[in-house]
């Protein structure tokens, strides 16, 4: 999963023809790190369909990118299609069979 910043968001999410999945997740969040293993086995079963990918919201000066793309609790994954947030799940909500029907959906 390749890891985003500030830096490449816009050509790895906005400007990418493939859908993108973001796992929106931070250093010191433990069920974040607890649901890191269950994505990424679900990334390569995926990876056809989709561009998986990973931002680490404990990074220097997120903050308010954060809050613009409406991150206001982790863990929370995302997909983005032509540059735009379609589907999203949040902390409780994020099972391995919510993120496959999720991915299914939009594959």
């Amino acid at each position: 999963m390749l890891e985003l910043t500030l830096e490449n968001f816009d050509a790895e999410v906005i400007e990418n023809n493939k859908p993108v999945v973001i796992d929106w997740w931070g250093e010191t969040c433990e069920n974040c790190i607890a649901l890191m293993p269950m994505v990424e086995e679900v990334s390569a079963e995926y990876s056809d369909c989709f561009h998986f990918t990973k931002f680490n919201t404990s990074q220097k000066g997120v903050r308010r990118f954060c809050i613009k793309h409406k991150i206001m609790g982790l863990p929370v994954i995302s997909i983005f299609k032509n540059g735009e947030k379609v589907a999203e799940l949040t902390k409780d909500d994020i099972t391995k069979e919510s993120l496959v029907e999720m991915l299914k959906a939009n594959c």
